[in-house]
């Protein structure tokens, strides 16, 4: 194992210090790698050209001047990649949305940045899975017939 050497504030310390206990980590060293495993995953999913599906999370001020209509009218512009939704009145100032995608990894991410850049947008994650299209022929209840199915890439 090689020794790097990084200079954090004190504030960005405080938050990984937390971790660590929270957590259960044995050390600082422990989480950092933890985190930086995380962070080059998410690094490779944002550069992925390939098929996906994915979730978007994000929550929201519903009382944002027309945010909820933005969102529609975003929603309804890229219906080729929504698969479904679950809407959550979280108070009475906040909605907590989920949304399934599936398409290429291009499309679900512009939707996923453009969703989460909105004004009144509080937080907002996108979770994709890397997925490949194959066409296939197989018997359902009639017969043998070919369409595709999205399978899900393994890891590696």
């Amino acid at each position: 194992m090689n020794r790097v050497t990084i200079v954090l504030d004190d504030e960005l310390l405080e938050e990984v210090d937390r971790m660590v206990e929270t957590r259960g980590y044995q050390n600082r060293s422990e989480a950092i790698r933890d985190l930086t495993r995380g962070g080059l995953r998410q690094a490779v999913e944002k550069v992925d050209t390939g098929e996906c599906v994915a979730a978007l999370v994000y929550a929201y001020d519903h009382g944002e001047r027309d945010l909820p209509k933005r969102l529609a009218k975003t929603f309804h512009d890229h219906h080729d990649v929504i698969v479904s939704a679950l809407h959550v009145y979280v108070d009475h100032d906040s909605s907590l949305q989920v949304s399934v995608l599936r398409g290429k990894a291009g499309d679900v991410r512009h939707l996923a940045d453009h969703v989460i850049a909105e004004r009144g947008v509080r937080y907002g994650r996108l979770v994709t899975i890397p997925a490949e299209e194959k066409p296939e022929t197989h018997a359902h209840h009639k017969g043998a017939h070919s369409h595709s199915h999205l399978h899900l890439r393994r890891a590696g």
